[in-house]
């Protein structure tokens, strides 16, 4: 064996149990009480200690163009910020580009990735803008790319027609939509009304994208996925409108999915609500932070499964950066630096606080993301057969959040000063030590993983 990993509490999305891991050529290759008489090149004592499946964040925004910049953290910095964040596996969200068909997209970012040097492995989901490829889909589900995402906002965001369409096309191919569900048209009158009126401090990001204009968004995807019978992932929900949209789809029994992102279980809108610019600034994303009923809403979601997995949407930009908006909130590039921070807040503000249990921690974070984008049974469990994605938590190892330690390009974390219970201590990609208690140990393994259409 090349690694055996002993005595750890063993979790996955349905029990815990004490065993010890042997990791054979990359998979894990045997899991039992006691494998002391298995010889191994590398024995790690895992006494006291979680093993998690290695989580997938399945929302980055890698090198990604917006708002007349480009996100800081490219596959470079973005990864090794995700390995030291737990993470094993991202999915980003990549932009087709004008008369590109959707493997030409695919196969771009994958060069790119792969030229940055990615730390953990990847795999791509193609943003839709040019619908005149949308008869390209299958060659791209061919190449193992078994998702694509739509926008309702934004210059670049598709009609409902063409959403419709994308739809359709979807379900031909077997493949799943995820969508970006706000309402365009209210919130660029109510953007304009403000901006008229003078009022373009941060705070007013917020008040141009309330609640509402979420959950009428969320409600109207929904509509057009259950004329089809077609499968619908919502992507950020943020507001309890949208989770109740969900939920009521899901009780007649459509294939509706959701995520959340930590920062919309853990800040609320007063984040705007300061006079220093660039203290609101650091905030500014889509959707913006909720009220803290909000928050409640999701929180009960995660728990009872409505909410499928917890994602990042990590789309991190420098105050520099944000800096262009100085004076006019339309111009702040939108997006926060989350890859790195998420496992550890998750079972800070979920597990030690009560609120949800390890096993859906891990359902969460590795499991329902690994179906849902058909990379299970490769990813998201521990298994034999299956990619020996691992990591080491200690319960005991609490830390605070800085900007310091971070290794995203960003320069800061919303979460600055927050203090965890427990930390992860190891990280393993495919059986090679990655991270070792916040330190990279591995160089560019990371690579690209292709997918099959995907269900829980």
């Amino acid at each position: 064996m090349d690694l055996i990993i002993k005595n750890g509490t063993i979790v996955t999305e349905k029990e815990m149990f004490k065993a010890d891991i042997a990791v054979k050529d990359q998979k894990i290759a045997a899991i039992g009480a006691d494998l002391s008489d298995v010889k191994a090149d590398k024995v790690v004592d895992a006494t006291g200690k979680l093993v998690l499946p290695g989580a997938i964040d399945a929302h980055t925004h890698l090198a990604f163009p917006f708002g007349g910049t480009v996100s800081s953290d490219d596959f470079f910095a973005g990864t090794r910020a995700a390995a030291c964040g737990g993470t094993t596996m991202v999915f980003d969200y990549s932009g087709q580009k004008k008369g590109e068909s959707f493997l030409e997209t695919v196969k771009r970012r994958e060069a790119e990735a792969l030229e940055d040097g990615p730390a953990v492995d990847f795999a791509i989901h193609v943003g839709i803008t040019d619908l005149s490829m949308l008869d390209t889909m299958q060659e791209a589900v061919d190449y193992g790319v078994s998702s694509f995402k739509v926008y309702m906002v934004y210059d670049f965001g598709v009609k409902d027609g063409d959403f419709y369409q994308v739809l359709q096309k979807s379900k031909e191919c077997g493949s799943l939509v995820c969508v970006h569900a706000e309402n365009n048209e209210v919130l660029t009158t109510l953007i304009k009304q403000f901006a008229d009126e003078g009022k373009l401090s941060p705070w007013y990001h917020y008040a141009s994208r309330p609640e509402f204009v979420a959950g009428e968004a969320s409600r109207r995807a929904i509509t057009w996925a259950k004329s089809l019978d077609a499968p619908l992932y919502i992507v950020h929900m943020s507001d309890k409108e949208g989770v109740e949209a969900v939920t009521k789809a899901k009780d007649e029994g459509l294939e509706i999915y959701m995520e959340t992102c930590p920062h919309y279980l853990l800040l609320d809108d007063s984040v705007y609500y300061q006079e220093d610019y660039s203290a609101a600034a650091r905030f500014i994303c889509a959707p913006p932070m909720r009220k803290k009923e909000d928050q409640e809403v999701l929180w009960k979601a995660l728990a009872n499964g409505t909410i499928q997995t917890v994602s990042t949407d990590h789309c991190s930009f420098t105050l520099q950066q944000k800096d262009a908006g100085r004076g006019d909130f339309t111009k702040i590039p939108g997006g926060l630096p989350g890859v790195e921070t998420r496992g550890e807040l998750l079972y800070t503000a979920g597990v030690a606080a009560g609120r949800i249990t390890k096993e859906q921690m891990c359902a969460l974070l590795s499991e329902n993301p690994a179906r849902l984008y058909g990379a299970y049974p490769r990813k998201g469990v521990i298994a034999p057969g299956s990619d020996a994605d691992l990591v080491v938590y200690d319960p005991a190892a609490d830390k605070t959040i800085t900007a310091g330690t971070q290794l995203s390009a960003a320069g800061y974390t919303p979460y600055e000063g927050w203090r965890t219970k427990g930390s992860i201590a190891q990280v393993y990609l495919r059986g090679t030590l990655a991270v070792d208690h916040g330190e990279m140990k591995a160089g560019p393994i990371g690579t690209y993983i292709p997918r099959h259409p995907g269900a829980l």
